[in-house]
């Protein structure tokens, strides 16, 4: 089993605030031969905008020193998991979670933008210290 992300749980806690359910902590499941485990699985019931939606989260804390590796991982796992989950579990969308600091600089660099726009990475961003959720990026 693989670590937990450093904001797993600030993630974790930010999407129930928000009145999601999270299914799956982490989601598995395998596709031909391989194993994935994207970080959580939540879905939301009872909410009119969000009725019945299914989402998938890899969380990132982009930590390390080079934000820049740290975005090559985030969107290999990213792109690798959407197409096993597009033929496993179709009917949930992912997204990719980053907090709040990275995404006011890193993700605002014009490379980042452009990368983030061609292969449609969906995003949440949110706030670990108050474990909320600051913005969904579709």
């Amino acid at each position: 089993m693989s670590a937990k992300d450093f904001f797993h749980d600030a993630v974790k806690h930010a999407l129930q605030k928000e009145q999601w359910t999270i299914t799956d902590d982490p989601l598995k499941f395998k596709f031909g031969n391989v194993n994935f485990q994207v970080d959580l699985g939540a879905e939301q019931l009872l909410a009119a905008e969000r009725s019945g939606e299914k989402i998938a989260v890899e969380i990132k804390s982009f930590l390390n020193p080079s934000a820049i590796t740290d975005f090559y991982a985030a969107l290999g796992q990213f792109l690798s998991y959407r197409l096993a989950l597009e033929s496993i579990h179709p009917d949930r969308t992912l997204y990719l979670a980053v907090p709040f600091d990275t995404y006011q600089t890193f993700f605002q660099y014009e490379f980042t933008q452009i990368a983030i726009q061609r292969y449609q990475v969906l995003i949440i961003v949110y706030d670990p210290a108050n474990e909320v959720i600051m913005q969904w990026i579709n």
